[in-house]
């Protein structure tokens, strides 16, 4: 894990602390680097509740309840999945916040998503199923690793 990936992790789990928060996080195209992130400072626990890595679209189905229409009609890079993974989160564990990550890093040139794309997404539980603390559309530069490094550095 690099530096700033570190002291990004720390002050997360510093303002969860304060607050009295609990995260979990629901990760596609990181493969559970955000998750690997915060857990990799000593003391998380206290915060971290769970991750799930949902890198197939099997695994968005079975984890966390996507729903697999969901993901032909909108495709697993889209808005609507993220927002389903983390409703999933929400639901399928006690944490007080849940974000969700999907991507995609190198895709063919006919694909319907640039590469280096992806959705960001955080709901803190209570808050209205479409109110989100945060929606971004992430786009990365470089090869498959620049995708999943954006991950651990969104907002």
């Amino acid at each position: 894990m690099t530096e700033d990936f570190t002291e990004q992790a720390e002050q997360t789990l510093n303002a969860c602390r304060a607050a009295g928060l609990t995260v979990t996080t629901v990760e596609s195209c990181t493969g559970g680097l955000v998750a690997a992130s915060l857990t990799a400072i000593a003391g998380s626990s206290d915060v971290v509740e769970r991750g799930f890595v949902t890198y197939s679209n099997d695994a968005k189905n079975q984890l966390v309840g996507v729903p697999m229409a969901l993901i032909e009609t909108h495709g697993a890079v889209s808005e609507e999945v993220a927002r389903a993974m983390v409703e999933g989160a929400i639901a399928h564990c006690p944490a007080d916040i849940a974000v969700s990550i999907t991507g995609i890093a190198r895709v063919p040139a006919a694909a319907p998503r640039p590469s280096g794309s992806g959705w960001f997404i955080s709901r803190r539980r209570g808050a209205a199923p479409r109110q989100c603390t945060n929606a971004t559309y992430l786009r990365a530069t470089g090869a498959r690793c620049g995708m999943r490094r954006c991950g651990p550095r969104s907002p």
